[in-house]
C-alpha cells in the first residue's frame, strides 16, 4: 500500500470511530428515555388503578346508599 492510500483508509478509520462513538452515545441516550418512559408508564398504570378503586368504593357507597333509601 502506498502512503496515499494508509492516509486515506486512516482517515476512513477514524470517520467509522467517530460514527461508532456517535451511535454509542445515542443508543445510551435513547435506552435512558426508554427507561424514563416505562417509569412514567408505571406510574400512570398505578394511578389509574388507584382511581379506578376508588371509583368503584364510590359506586359502591351510592348504591348502598340507594337501596338504604329505598
Amino acid at each position: 500500500m502506498t502512503e496515499h492510500n494508509l492516509q486515506d483508509l486512516s482517515q476512513k478509520l477514524d470517520e467509522l470511530i467517530r460514527h461508532c462513538s456517535q451511535l454509542h452515545e445515542d443508543n445510551q441516550s435513547l435506552l435512558k428515555r426508554e427507561q424514563q418512559w416505562l417509569n412514567e408508564r408505571a406510574h400512570l398504570i398505578e394511578k389509574n388503578e388507584l382511581v379506578r378503586k376508588r371509583v368503584e368504593s364510590m359506586i359502591q357507597h351510592l348504591k348502598s346508599l340507594k337501596e338504604g333509601v329505598n
